[in-house]
């Protein structure tokens, strides 16, 4: 009798444990050149980091990023637009995670160039130090974290 009411109690407190479960991700939508390798791993990191993710191909990546509203100076291989937010380049999904509890005022997150051992940019065991780069509405950045993190 003990064991049926005990499974009865779990069976009731599942919905209860369920309604402390962490939000799901918003969607990301990314715009990338369609013969990008790079992009493509990033995508897989957004993936498996549990982001849900679709991907526009097109042909001009810099027309995409000033359509979207990315200043120029912080552009990379590819945009992305989450939760309100423009992602250039390949930024880790932590700090996408972070970009979205935090809700700072902001155009969004950006990695200019390709660094090597950003998510996407794996080469081996090397890893150049990079910052992932707060992007202001005025068009200023300030760091948001550096890279390689330790």
């Amino acid at each position: 009798m003990k064991r049926r009411q005990l499974l009865l109690s779990w069976a009731a407190a599942l919905p209860a444990a369920s309604a402390f479960a962490a939000p799901a991700l918003p969607p990301v939508q990314v715009w990338k050149n369609p013969s990008c390798g790079c992009c493509g791993a990033w995508v897989k990191h957004l993936q498996q980091s549990g982001f849900v993710v679709s991907v526009t191909e097109v042909d001009d990546i810099d027309a995409a990023r000033a359509r979207l509203g990315m200043p120029a100076v912080y552009g990379s291989c590819h945009t992305a637009r989450v939760g309100g937010y423009l992602l250039e380049g390949h930024v880790p999904a932590a700090e996408v995670k972070r970009l979205l509890v935090m809700k700072p005022v902001a155009i969004g997150l950006a990695v200019p160039g390709m660094p090597v051992g950003a998510p996407g940019m794996e080469v081996g065991d090397q890893h150049e130090v990079y910052d992932v780069l707060l992007v202001e509405h005025n068009g200023r950045a300030r760091s948001f974290a550096r890279y390689p993190k330790g």
